[in-house]
């Protein structure tokens, strides 16, 4: 089944010059397992085609169950020097938490529901 970042994960987000600088933080120790594995650099490349020009760098850091991307040439110049709506990537994060992955069925009935902008809603809602 197709599953948004959202449900599985947090994420940060904001500006390095030109560049932006995504945290993706897992639930869990095995949902870190799977963003290892599913959500690669070249998957968030793609997913931000439209705003990065640049290459996208990936670093696991697997103390904090967490994956940092870098988003090289994505904010139009950064801070002052952009046009951009959102020069300081602080969107980015919530960006990335839109981006799909299969899970197995069987992993996806075992997780909080999603409300919209990715926070989890209250379990009394289900």
């Amino acid at each position: 089944m197709r599953v948004k970042l959202a449900r599985l994960a947090h994420a940060r987000s904001g500006d390095k010059g030109d560049g932006s600088n995504v945290g993706l933080i897992a639930d869990t120790p095995e949902l870190y397992e799977v963003l290892r594995r599913e959500v690669t650099a070249e998957r968030v490349r793609a997913h931000f085609a439209a705003i990065c020009r640049g290459e996208v760098e990936r670093f696991e850091v697997p103390n904090l169950r967490a994956l940092n991307f870098l988003l090289h040439d994505s904010l139009g110049g950064g801070g002052t020097a952009s046009l951009a709506t959102d020069a300081q990537g602080k969107t980015h994060g919530q960006g990335l938490l839109e981006m799909e992955i299969e899970l197995p069925a069987e992993w996806v009935a075992r997780l909080p529901l999603s409300a919209p902008g990715g926070h989890r809603d209250d379990p009394d809602r289900r």
